[in-house]
C-alpha cells in the first residue's frame, strides 16, 4: 500500500526497559541490528500497526509495555534504487513513519522472537538510547536522528540530550558494545565489526 507520492507508511518502535536502554533487534541470519518497524495494513491505524508489529517482531502484548509517546508527523525516507526490487522501481520511493516511544513494563522474559513462523529477528540486545551516526545505513539517518530526538523529551529521568548524530569512530562504538552487560536471553552479535543498525539485507518491497 503506497500513498501518491510512493511511500509507504509504516510505523517505528523504540522500547525502553527500566534503564532508558533500547531494544535492538538482529535482522535474521544478517549482521544488521535495527529497530522493530513494519507496514500499515489496509484499515490500519499506526496504533494497532504498532501492536500487530510488536507482536509479531518480538512477542510482545499490548499488557507488556505502556505508549510514552509517538511523533506528530510523518517521518519520511527515500530508498536507493539499489535497494529496491526492480519490478517495484519507479514508483515505490521509500517509507514513511510514525515512530512510537514504548516503556516495558513486563520482563525480559516477556520478549520471544519466535511468536511467529516467519521470525524477523535471531538475537537481540539493550543498548544506549543514542547511538554513533556511523552505525546507521546512510540513508536511514535522517529519520533515526528526527525519531530519537522528538522522542527523547520524553525519557524519564530527564535524559534529553543530543548525542545522537556525534560522529564516533566505529572502534570506540564497538569496544563500548563489547563490554556492555547483556539481560538473560540476549545475545551479541558475534562478528559486531561488521554490524550496521537498519542495513538492509534484501531489497526493499512496495
Amino acid at each position: 500500500m503506497l500513498d501518491r507520492d510512493g511511500f509507504r507508511p509504516n510505523v517505528g518502535i523504540v522500547l525502553l526497559n527500566q534503564k532508558n536502554q533500547v531494544f535492538w533487534g538482529k535482522r535474521i541470519r544478517t549482521h544488521s541490528w535495527q529497530f522493530p518497524q513494519g507496514g500499515i495494513d489496509r484499515g490500519e491505524t499506526p496504533e494497532q500497526a504498532m501492536y500487530r508489529e510488536l507482536g509479531e517482531e518480538v512477542g510482545l502484548q499490548p499488557e507488556h509495555v505502556r505508549i510514552v509517546a509517538r511523533t506528530r508527523d510523518w517521518l519520511r525516507y527515500e530508498v536507493p534504487d539499489r535497494y529496491i526490487r526492480r519490478d517495484a522501481r519507479g514508483h515505490y520511493k521509500g517509507q514513511k513513519q510514525i515512530w512510537f516511544l514504548l516503556q516495558l513494563v513486563g520482563q525480559d522474559w516477556d520478549l520471544n522472537l519466535r511468536a511467529t513462523d516467519h521470525p524477523e529477528f535471531d538475537a537481540w540486545r539493550w543498548n544506549d538510547y543514542w547511538v554513533p551516526l556511523d552505525m546507521v545505513v546512510e540513508f536511514k539517518r535522517g529519520v533515526y536522528e528526527m525519531a530519537l530526538t522528538e522522542l527523547s523529551r520524553y525519557l524519564p529521568r530527564g535524559e534529553h540530550r543530543g548525542r545522537y548524530m556525534r560522529p564516533s569512530p566505529r572502534n570506540e562504538a564497538m569496544e563500548r558494545n563489547s563490554h556492555m552487560a547483556l539481560p538473560p536471553g540476549a545475545s551479541f552479535d558475534p562478528d559486531p565489526q561488521n554490524s550496521v543498525i537498519g542495513q538492509p539485507d534484501q531489497p526493499e518491497q512496495a
